[in-house]
């Protein structure tokens, strides 16, 4: 199947082939039809399969037609969860839209109010946000959804996860009854398929590559370690292996990120943290210069598991394990991105037993457990098939830098993390077609 075979206008499969893309991927081949047709839809796919154009391009396409109404307000509404992931779905919209000349808004936490005025203030095509910061303009009067037509929940999961339900269900009241409404899920299940129940009209299903999807170009390792001081030995070796060409370091808490990118930053690699408490002004400059190949080594906590597509990350390291199953999916997918092969390593103590039993679980699969040479645990832990890492994959260590073993962060950390919230992004290109301005 083609682009073209999905009935999109000419200016948007221009933008498409200047982006450098031939053929959807399924999701995009599955929903694209559907949500042009104007079907409501439930859609559940694994990470990096293309998801965002498989809603914007519908989308865009909706703008080419002339809206009946002559208010302000914007046509589209994109709901995310967090900040990277709206500034991501603004950067999507632009690019596919360029022809068409549509205005994008992005409002998000972060941001500072008098702007963010200005540009509600001003005719609006799609209009970009998070749940929080947008009910708080709601709830100022300041957006007009009189003549919204398509609304998105990008991450319907993660939104609840986050406790945006209430803000979700209080936003979709305040949009007209006759709009058309898009769900995209890792799961269709449980609390989002009654939050789906009841906002969507008789909506078509799609579901492709479960989350429980193994992903096939992702070397998924798994290394058992004694003790926080294993566990930094551990992670000196591997980030200085010349075949780590990015990685993300994940980390459970925010003062955790910050603490190690310090210490791995005065050890001499290019390293930055990445979490919820940075300004946006920050936090952009650090994934533009991730994006830039500034910085080798991302510290971050799960802020940056969904919506960070940088195409050089090699590694995904999981330092401390995700509170939640299905974040290690949207972890390990920032690498192997658009069919480009990763590695993927996570580091277990005895501690976290039950955590990996939960990934394991939710995955479908077992984590083969590797040893580097020198670095094997002491410890005893579940039936070991574990195996010496593969040639060319983390050999033996070097010995220690002059001055002994530097520690990155004691054992007492705190063991709570959360869930930081969102980031952001703004297009104030000139609206296309129906308005004379």
């Amino acid at each position: 199947m083609s682009f073209e075979s999905l009935n999109l206008h000419p200016l948007i499969l221009k933008s498409i082939v200047e982006s450098g893309y031939t053929e959807p991927t399924a999701i995009q081949a599955q929903a694209i039809p559907e949500a042009v047709a104007g079907h409501d839809l439930m859609a559940s796919a694994q990470t990096g399969t293309g998801k965002t154009a498989a809603f914007i391009l519908p989308a865009l396409q909706k703008l080419t037609e002339e809206s009946p109404s002559k208010s302000r307000g914007p046509r589209i509404l994109v709901l995310t969860p967090t900040r990277e992931l709206a500034t991501q779905v603004n950067e999507a919209a632009w690019k596919y839209g360029k022809g068409l000349r549509v205005k994008t808004v992005c409002i998000l936490g972060g941001m500072p109010y008098p702007l963010q005025n200005k540009l509600l203030s001003q005719p609006i095509d799609i209009l970009v946000a998070t749940p929080g910061r947008l009910i708080d303009h709601l709830e100022r009067g300041r957006i007009d959804f009189s003549r919204l037509e398509m609304l998105v929940l990008d991450e319907a999961d993660r939104m609840l996860d986050m406790g945006f339900i209430d803000d979700v269900e209080k936003i979709a009241a305040a949009t007209p009854a006759s709009r058309q409404t898009l769900l995209f899920s890792a799961t269709l299940d449980g609390t989002v398929g009654k939050l789906a129940q009841r906002l969507l009209k008789n909506p078509k299903t799609i579901q492709v590559a479960s989350q429980q999807a193994k992903h096939e170009n992702i070397e998924q390792r798994l290394h058992y370690v004694d003790d926080m001081a294993h566990k930094n030995r551990m992670l000196q070796h591997i980030i200085a292996d010349v075949e780590v060409k990015q990685a993300i370091v994940f980390t459970s808490t925010k003062r955790d990120a910050d603490q190690l990118a310090e210490d791995l930053f005065a050890q001499g690699h290019a390293a930055a943290a990445l979490h919820g408490d940075m300004n946006q002004g920050a936090r952009n400059r650090t994934i533009t210069k991730m994006k830039r190949g500034a910085i080798r080594v991302l510290v971050a906590t799960d802020v940056a598991a969904r919506g960070l597509d940088v195409s050089g990350i090699s590694h995904v390291i999981n330092f401390d394990l995700p509170k939640f199953a299905e974040d290690y999916v949207h972890r390990i997918g920032r690498t192997g991105r658009a069919g480009a092969s990763g590695i993927a390593v996570s580091f277990a103590s005895p501690k976290d037993g039950l955590h990996l039993k939960r990934i394991e679980r939710f995955t479908g699969h077992d984590i083969a457990p590797h040893v580097i040479p020198g670095l094997e645990p002491k410890r005893t832990h579940r039936p070991s098939t574990s195996k010496p890492a593969s040639k060319g994959g983390f050999g033996k260590p070097r010995s220690a830098a002059p001055g002994g073993e530097r520690t990155f962060r004691n054992d007492t950390r705190p063991s709570t993390g959360g869930y930081n919230k969102p980031s952001t992004g703004k297009d104030t290109r000139r609206s296309f077609g129906d308005r004379g301005r």
